[in-house]
């Protein structure tokens, strides 16, 4: 009887003894190809997943940058802009925490819990804390094995005294970051910034041994050096540290919005650049917008800036105030060219997906412009602060130093013992051409540049991109990127929100996009994109405007009379959208 045949070929093999078969010479070795074989067959099957860098700017208008028409010298993003795609018709939400809301979770503010600021006004729209019905990007690049970091402003919860670790469960180590170095808050000194963070713990800037001023750009700490440094040391840590794995770095500066600080080398750099005035430094915008193609002169006019929105008594006051903010962002473009070089000597860049933007238009608020303010002091007058003392206040009560806050004209901003803001003269020169600013929905509350950068995808250099979109396209564009599949369960079997936006990877490619519409609200401002049209008003009981975008960009000719029936249309679609998207309401009062 013939016997039976061995099931396990290899234990057939090694019973003719380990030297009698060639092939039991070989097993060990071929074994151990195994694994290394396996990887190879899944890199071959899909493309090397991108690293992802998102970055945004704050309090900034369209116009600012170099790329986009503005004075500004900033030579690192005009060499992204170089280098990839710049969008025409990018939108946030016109304010800040909605805008860090929408983009880090890819829904509607209002969907995720944050639809005015950070306080409770008592429904789920507004709670003014980021819900556990919404993953944030990291939270969904996980599966995807991404690193994630962030530096900068957080803002998307109310809990900035937390009083214990479990109160922190809204902080960036909670909602999916790996490390952080920033600031929980919003707006804050950029010389002593209140609610400084590194991971888990406040910190003070002056008594941080990680950041110690040995490693400070110049003899100051100074907050948007600290956030692009930061950012730097994460890009090169995780080079070092985790290899070829793909990592998501979210970049919030807190430039340019006010208080407008800014370091004595950056502000003498641009003195007597805004001599001119304000209607001079605007018009020669708007003509490089044109020859840049960034508009079109037949359908966008420059809406005019009012005389009483410009300082006459106290002119060298506010024109002190653009130069200022001017070097605010010069000092931020640098920071973005480290955060690039850091790329590139690491040789990460190619494969690194970059997104520039801005999270509202110009900034109108009058935040330290009242009453007369005067110079700074001989001497101080208040007790010098500890180096370890953590600074409580949005505004400081004082500088380190013992001097107290000057705000004010006459007080010439830059200082760290200064608190001003720019006004709604040189706002209005910031969202070149567009009409109105942060808070309102039309165009110069919600239009920001967009650069996008990724040298092994994107091969547009240069090219402008006019097909409208929204930050929440921008976790659906980190989603399909890295190749994974969005979460319908998080936080404990919790049901998720689907995405409401587009990737942006065929625009990329030149490829159109197709989309249904683009939604705003905003302290009862609101409006619907459908193609060309908006449809836009302004307070809860504003009446609908209706303008024809690809004729009316500067929204100056109202067709709601001429086209009723579109209106009435697009107000249907609009409250369609509201009442799944938990904006309803229209803009509660704290505590209702």
């Amino acid at each position: 009887m013939m016997p039976l045949r061995e099931s396990n070929p290899t234990r057939s093999l090694w019973r003719t003894g380990p030297f009698g078969n060639p092939l039991v010479r070989m097993l060990p070795f071929a074994l151990m190809l195994i694994p290394f074989v396996s990887r190879v067959m899944v890199a071959a099957e899909s493309p090397e997943r991108p690293n992802i860098v998102y970055i945004l700017s704050d309090d900034m208008g369209f116009s600012d940058i170099g790329p986009y028409g503005g004075e500004i010298e900033t030579p690192h993003l005009a060499t992204l802009a170089e280098s990839g795609l710049r969008f025409t018709q990018f939108y946030n939400t016109a304010r800040c925490c909605p805008t860090r809301a929408s983009l880090i979770t890819g829904l509607y503010p209002h969907q995720a819990g944050v639809g005015h600021m950070m306080e409770d006004r008592g429904v789920d729209g507004y709670r003014g804390n980021l819900n556990r019905n919404c993953v944030t990007i990291p939270e969904a690049l996980k599966s995807a094995d991404y690193q994630s970091y962030m530096a900068g402003k957080w803002h998307v919860t109310s809990v900035t005294r937390p009083q214990s670790e479990a109160d922190k469960y809204n902080w960036p180590m909670q909602r999916g970051f790996d490390r952080f170095y920033g600031t929980i808050h919003g707006a804050g000194s950029f010389f002593d910034p209140n609610t400084l963070t590194r991971n888990n713990q406040y910190i003070s800037p002056f008594a941080d041994p990680e950041y110690p001023p040995s490693q400070w750009p110049g003899e100051t700490y100074y907050y948007t050096d600290a956030i692009a440094d930061h950012a730097s040391r994460f890009i090169k840590d995780h080079h070092m540290q985790a290899g070829d794995k793909p990592f998501f770095l979210y970049v919030a500066f807190t430039a340019a919005h006010w208080p407008m600080h800014a370091l004595p080398n950056d502000i003498a750099k641009y003195e007597g650049r805004y001599d001119a005035g304000y209607d001079a430094i605007r018009d020669a915008r708007y003509q490089r917008m044109i020859e840049m193609g960034l508009i079109d002169r037949n359908s966008t006019v420059n809406w005019p800036i009012s005389q009483k929105w410009k300082e006459t008594d106290f002119w060298d006051w506010d024109k002190r105030n653009m130069e200022v903010y001017a070097a605010m962002i010069d000092c931020m473009d640098r920071g973005i060219g480290r955060i690039v070089e850091s790329l590139k000597s690491t040789g990460q860049y190619d494969n690194t997906l970059i997104c520039f933007l801005q999270d509202n238009g110009g900034c109108a608020e009058g935040y330290g412009r009242g009453g007369k303010g005067g110079p700074r002091a001989d001497q101080p007058s208040l007790p010098v602060q500890a180096a370890g003392f953590l600074q409580p206040d949005m505004t400081p009560k004082q500088s380190r130093d013992g001097y107290p806050m000057r705000t004010g004209k006459g007080s010439m901003a830059g200082p760290a013992d200064t608190a001003i803001g720019y006004g709604r003269g040189w706002a209005t020169v910031s969202n070149t051409p567009f009409r109105e600013y942060k808070h309102w929905t039309h165009e110069g509350g919600i239009s920001t540049p967009l650069i996008a950068v990724w040298p092994n995808k994107i091969k547009r250099h240069g090219e402008l991109e006019s097909t409208p979109g929204h930050l929440i396209d921008l976790m659906a564009t980190a989603v399909d990127v890295a190749g994974v599949e969005y979460p319908k369960t998080y936080h404990d079997g919790k049901s998720i929100k689907p995405m409401e936006g587009e990737s942006l990877v065929p625009l990329f490619e030149g490829k159109p996009l197709q989309r249904e519409a683009i939604y705003w609200e905003h302290e009862g401002n609101r409006a619907i994109r459908i193609g060309d049209y908006k449809l836009v008003a302004m307070g809860a009981k504003g009446e609908w405007e209706l303008y024809d975008i690809a004729k009316d960009r500067s929204e100056q000719h109202d067709l709601s009379d001429e086209m009723p029936e579109r209106v009435s249309k697009m107000a249907k679609q609009w409250q369609a959208y509201a009442e799944r998207a938990n904006v309803l309401p229209l803009n509660p009062k704290k505590g209702k």
